[in-house]
């Protein structure tokens, strides 16, 4: 098992890693829209949060030389059921033609007030 940070962005916040590999599976933990050197909050609405959150992603596979292709199933956690389709139209713009499994649920609170948070299992190829 390979702890796995982003090597452009922040330490994890808690005891976690940004993800975890085990054998030729990646588990992403919750990416979130924040500024991967400020660790500020990006985006006043869901297409700008979603942006950011899927360039963290984006981000994260890089460190270890996988890309979106390679992502099996996400989730999505949605502080608001109304941004569904705003959410799933940015989501589609950097997903293409790749369509993993997805679950996507609403909840009450995500950290630092973001509207969304994703996670991912990736396979590697």
């Amino acid at each position: 098992m390979e702890f796995v940070n982003d090597k452009k962005g922040l330490v994890p916040c808690g005891p976690y890693s940004h993800a975890v590999r085990s054998g030729n599976m990646l588990y992403v933990s919750g990416q979130i829209p924040f500024d991967p050197i400020s660790g500020a909050l990006v985006g006043a609405n869901i297409e700008e949060q979603t942006a950011q959150t899927m360039k963290n992603l984006v981000s994260l596979l890089d460190t270890v030389d996988i890309g979106l292709k390679n992502v099996v199933k996400i989730t999505a956690y949605l502080a608001d059921w109304d941004d569904f389709s705003s959410f799933n139209n940015v989501y589609a713009k950097y997903m293409g033609d790749h369509k993993p499994a997805r679950a996507t649920v609403e909840v009450s609170r995500i950290a630092g007030g973001a509207l969304l948070e994703l996670d991912a299992i990736v396979e590697f190829s």
